[in-house]
């Protein structure tokens, strides 16, 4: 399991490290994207993902890989804006929007470390394409969710969804070697 934590913690510097350098870009200017608009983008992502799986000719030279950063990072911007509220203007520092980036990634990643300990690392032996579609479906119930106002009769709510769709993400880009042992 070391591996995984080891291969998880290269995965999210590498989204970190964009997440960074997209906030001296353009500040915090996602803050003012309400949850409904942050899940759009994510569902986005995840049928790119799941049309370059499908379809062999691409028109944009991009891979799924960078899909897959997108869907951790907007996540986390997610999770932010689920304990934050949304922001009728840009209200945080780099400093600030990177320290929430970094709580969410810790409380994210003990998820993963207890979910893989009871599974035993069954993603192991998934399909990234597998991965993809249980994206799309936690997306799926985000939206039902959030149609809902947010309620929930015996369901985990969004912010559980979120956090998954991070950690499988993260199984994924490890699944197709963006972070080799």
């Amino acid at each position: 399991m070391s591996s995984t934590s080891e291969q998880y913690d290269k995965i999210i510097n590498i989204c970190r490290s964009l997440y960074i350098k997209k906030m001296q870009d353009y500040g915090c200017a996602w803050r003012i994207l309400r949850l409904p608009s942050l899940t759009d983008q994510i569902f986005i992502k995840a049928q790119r993902i799941r049309s370059l799986q499908e379809n062999s000719e691409r028109k944009v030279d991009e891979d799924e890989s960078s899909e897959f950063i997108g869907i951790i990072n907007y996540c986390i911007m997610a999770l932010i804006q689920i304990e934050k509220g949304v922001a009728q203007q840009p209200d945080l520092t780099n400093e600030e929007a990177t320290a929430l980036y970094d709580r969410n990634v810790l409380i994210t990643k003990t998820l993963m470390e207890n979910k893989n300990h009871d599974y035993g690392e069954a993603w192991r032996d998934m399909r990234v394409s597998s991965l993809t579609d249980i994206i799309l479906q936690k997306l799926l119930r985000v939206k039902q969710i959030e149609n809902n106002q947010g309620k929930t009769l015996v369901s985990e709510g969004i912010e559980a969804n979120y956090q998954d769709m991070i950690n499988y993400a993260i199984f994924a880009l490890i699944l197709m070697g963006f972070a080799p042992n």
